[in-house]
């Protein structure tokens, strides 16, 4: 008996069902795509690297990157006048290479910082291009070892120190280098990224999990079993590559030793090995610098870079070291047990103690110096400021060139080249003050720096340096001076010195006994209300900082500004226990954190603002209308609710769209080495320029802002308005996963380095967002809002300076607050600093966005971010970068929130009319991926009708014949 069939009828109903449910399909998948749209066109958005605009603006700024690679590899030893080593096309100089990160350099650091390296120049290749003949040999018997660049990432950190062991250092294999050259070159790379700080002990205590760890301490890997050593850290050498000096130096005696690292390597061991005659150090050099590694080497350039961060003997000797890494709050239990404290989020409650004050880097060693607490030679290797060239200048300063009067000092120095090739030299002018104990002070600051032009043997240029007297003065966070905290300039006895350096006087300039000025009823120059303290229900009460660093009687409290303890702490289910670094407080600190951290005010406005009138009004009408202006209410009011929540909390590498008001969309793409699509299928990104450590190491501020006016000029040409960069923060220890992105130790330095690209990028008509504002100077625990803690004068004198420079004189129009808490409060809902400090002292007028943002749907990446709490503070966008996961809910019947929402997007609307997006019209094409999907659509929707249409007719057909 055979099956029976399907009555057409029940056939009919079935089609009909599928073709239905394939519609409901079809419409859902549309709903899902319109929801994920975003992040979906960052993913498929590509930059046009070969148009004739990008070709162009590629090209000349592979030149820049090489004239910063020129002059930012800073020679620090060269005894014997070992180099150069000169070379011709005809006659090139054999070199043997030593070291396997010569085949597998660092081009840059890693996280959002990074760029694409795939096509940039190797060392090899440059120093082929400058007319050296490398060992061969030797290079592909590294290659042949097939080792890999350990991956230091986001999602984990593999310190391994690629090396082979001493064992590969044969007599047969050093021989063939000896018979091919009596030149060695050691070679020694070391990485740095976003996520994690270097490892202060090669103890192989941490393991490796392969899923990673976004940005704590664990997640991390040691490999090269030999080399772990619990005494040593990553930045000084490694067991094997000790054991790869020792064959060197054994078989040469005419050794270079070259340092490819962003971060300050250790360097006393040299001093043990006098056939290491020279040491140079390059940092990440980007696309093609590693090409001036072989100029330099060779002689047509004549090394200028100065080092921005002083070198010391012993890099764990800084008191910075002492406070820094991971520190956890521990409660008491009532068994007498001790316990991580967490707060109401389940982040655990983690802290850093600025302790060391305003003694940062060479600020804490010149001074331990000048008190007789140090001996300075043995605790410093090179100072800050510091670098050798392959000519002899003399600086004097010009007679009667001192102009000093009560607001401003200038001086011009006349530097000769006293030596045989031509070079560059830089300037550097320093200052002391009185120190009374009243008000910490380094014995000795930087007041200005100039970068000469070429100068040939025997021939001569003057340079002139000025600042401000008021740029003397100390902050009295104290309040020794003021009643609410501000600038003072004690009285005392002021002095000038013409500086090789840091540490080497070549003269002193003059002298001057100032009367005391307290900036309290006056504000300085450069600020637009008198400054005061702002941070103080941040930074003081329960959890802060009970000791300072004080100069007084020689540092004598050093050994005090190390508060914390030891703790065995249990897991959260209470099985297993571990030993951790903190200090203990309890439950009603942790109570006044999560306070500070989740509870949002009630609301202060009675009344909401005016929505969506009809004012006609176009943002192209506000080009150059000040924010002030009352004006800007009649395009404000046409604003919907919605318009303005969408541009509020989708700001992750764009900001979006609004018809209301004529507003486009805009791209802001990351950095800060190069405009890069961090999200993108396709990882293009700009030309990588060197890493912020070498820029600053040329103190050349010229090259610095056509450094921004060559990305702008690309960013142009890819279609994007925002650059977020550049990074500024400040260089605490030698051992800040990001230093790589960071220019110095020194606010100046920094902050003019800063402020030049800031500059030379937005005169493309872009706008920068610089960052992480503020402290945010190591990875440790970032991401866990870790509590940082400092005094105001601590914060303003060294962390903030470098930002306060990008204002001023940078003209910043957007800034990217930070992850990490400033004392207490997240830096992202810092009113003192972001309303206060920021907008009303300094007289900043743009947007903030935060770091990234997931906080929201569902999602609690980061739940101390609070939404309601960052925009009530004044952080106007945030930055949900997979949006719309993670995107926040803004409480939109809070007349508080309302009105907060009207204020950022009165910001945003504001950097965005006075950039290129309103002057070059910005395309707001539908993307390609939309089109397609719409033709697609299309296609689906008409087949799926089709089909139930020709369904339908049969049954009428049926139905008709049946009657």
């Amino acid at each position: 008996m055979g099956k029976k069939k399907m009555s057409k009828k029940k056939s009919r109903i079935i089609t009909r069902s599928i073709l239905a449910g394939l519609l409901v399909i079809v419409f859902g998948v549309n709903i899902a795509l319109y929801q994920f749209r975003e992040i979906i066109t960052s993913y498929f958005t590509t930059m046009n690297t070969t148009s004739k605009e990008s070709v162009a603006a590629r090209d000349k700024s592979k030149k820049l990157v090489e004239q910063i690679a020129d002059e930012g590899i800073v020679l620090l030893q060269n005894k014997d006048n070992t180099l150069p080593l000169k070379t011709t096309a005809t006659n090139k100089t054999k070199v043997n290479v030593f070291g396997w990160s010569f085949t597998n350099p660092i081009y840059g650091g890693t996280g959002s910082g990074s760029t694409d390296t795939s096509t940039a120049v190797t060392p090899k290749a440059g120093l082929e291009a400058a007319g050296f003949q490398v060992n061969d040999t030797l290079y592909n018997d590294y290659l042949a070892l097939k080792m890999q660049r350990p991956i230091v990432g986001m999602n984990g950190q593999d310190w391994t120190i690629p090396e082979p062991e001493a064992s590969f250092y044969t007599a047969d294999r050093m021989k063939q280098a000896k018979d091919f050259s009596d030149t060695a070159i050691i070679f020694i790379a070391r990485s740095g990224g976003e996520g994690a700080d270097l490892p202060t002990s090669l103890d192989g205590a941490d393991t490796f999990n392969e899923k990673g760890s976004q940005q704590g301490p664990t997640g991390q890997r040691f490999g090269n079993k030999d080399d772990l050593d619990a005494s040593k850290h990553y930045l000084e050498l490694s067991n094997r590559e000790k054991g790869m000096v020792e064959a060197v130096t054994k078989n040469f005696n005419k050794v270079i030793l070259v340092v490819n690292s962003s971060n300050t390597f250790e360097l006393s061991w040299v001093k043990n090995y006098s056939q290491i005659k020279s040491v140079l150090n390059i940092g990440g050099p980007g696309q093609n610098g590693f090409n001036s590694l072989g100029k330099v080497i060779a002689g047509t350039v004549n090394p200028s870079g100065k080092t921005v961060d002083v070198y010391a003997t012993d890099l764990l000797d800084a008191p910075s070291i002492k406070n820094f890494g991971n520190y956890d709050y521990v409660v008491k239990n009532a068994d007498g047990s001790y316990s991580q404290a967490f707060d109401s989020g389940k982040v655990g409650l983690n802290y850093v103690d600025y302790a060391e004050g305003v003694y940062v880097g060479y600020r804490y060693y010149e001074t331990a110096a000048s008190e007789g607490a140090i001996n300075y030679d043995e605790k410093v290797m090179y100072p800050f400021g510091y670098g050798l060239s392959y000519t002899n200048f003399k600086q004097e300063v010009v007679p009667d060139s001192l102009s000093w009067n009560d607001k401003d000092i200038s001086v011009k120095v006349k530097v000769t080249n006293t030596g045989s090739v031509a070079g560059k030299d830089v300037v550097e002018l320093y200052y002391s003050a009185p120190y009374t104990g009243k008000l910490e002070k380094s014995s000795i600051v930087i007041g200005a720096f100039a970068k000469t032009n070429e100068i040939k043997a025997g021939e001569s240029e003057t340079v002139t340096l000025s600042f401000k007297v008021e740029d003397m003065a100390s902050y009295d966070s104290n309040k020794a001076y003021t009643a609410k905290g501000g600038y003072v300039l004690e009285q005392g006895e002021y002095k000038l010195m013409l500086m090789n350096n840091s540490h080497e006087k070549i003269a002193d300039v003059a002298s001057k006994n100032l009367s005391q000025v307290v900036y309290d009823s006056t504000a300085r120059s450069t600020d637009k209300q008198t400054a005061v303290n702002q941070l103080d229900g941040n930074v003081t009460g329960e959890g802060s900082i009970a000791t300072y660093l004080s100069r007084a009687n020689g540092f004598a409290n050093l050994k005090d500004i190390d508060k914390n303890q030891t703790y065995t702490i249990k897991s959260a289910d209470g099985k297993t226990t571990s030993k951790v670094k903190g200090t203990l407080v309890d439950s009603s600190f942790v109570k006044y954190v999560n306070s500070k951290r989740y509870d949002v005010p009630a609301d202060t406005k009675t009344s909401a603002p005016t929505t969506g009138a009809k004012n006609g009004k176009k943002l192209k009408d506000y080009v150059g209308v000040d924010i002030k202006d009352k004006s800007w209410d009649a395009l404000l009011d046409q604003l919907s609710v919605d318009d303005m929540v969408n541009l509020v909390v989708h700001g992750g590498y764009k900001t979006v769209e609004l018809t209301s008001v004529g507003k486009p969309a805009t791209l802001d793409y990351d950095g800060p080495s190069a405009i890069s699509s961090f999200l993108a299928k396709t990882k293009v990104s700009g030309i990588s320029f060197p890493s912020e450590v070498l820029v600053a190491s040329t103190w050349n501020v010229k090259l610095a802002e056509s450094m921004g006016q060559c990305i702008g000029a690309e960013a142009n040409s890819y279609g994007v308005t925002g650059w977020y960069a550049p990074a500024m923060n400040t260089h605490r220890t030698a051992f800040g996963g990001r230093n790589f992105e960071y220019y110095s130790e020194d606010g100046l330095v920094a902050g003019k380095m800063a402020a030049a690209v800031t500059k030379g990028y937005q005169s493309k008509g872009g706008y920068v967002y610089m960052k992480h504002f503020a402290l945010n100077d190591q990875e440790t625990n970032r991401t866990f809002g870790v509590l940082t803690w400092a005094n105001e004068q601590t914060i303003r004198e060294i962390y903030l300076k470098p930002f306060e420079f990008a204002v001023k004189e940078g003209g910043a129009k957007a800034v990217m607050s930070s992850f990490n808490s400033v004392g207490n409060t997240w830096a992202g809902a810092s009113s003192g600093l972001l309303k206060q400090i920021l907008r009303n002292e300094w007289g900043f007028k743009g947007m903030i966005d935060t770091d990234f943002y997931m906080n929201g749907g569902g999602i609690s990446a980061y739940p101390y971010m609070v939404f309601e709490l960052g925009i009530r503070a004044g952080n106007d966008t945030y930055l949900t970068g997979v949006a719309p996961m993670g995107v926040p809910s803004a409480n939109t019947k809070s007349n508080d929130t309302l009105w907060s929402l009207r204020e950022a997007s009165h910001n945003m609307l504001y950097t965005i009319a006075n950039s290129g997006a309103i002057k070059d019209g910005l395309s707001t094409d539908t993307p390609t991926w939309v089109k397609i999907t719409i033709g697609v659509d299309v296609v689906l929707v008409l087949a799926i009708l089709a089909g139930l249409v020709v369904s339908f007719r049969k049954s009428n057909k049926k139905e008709e014949v049946e009657v």
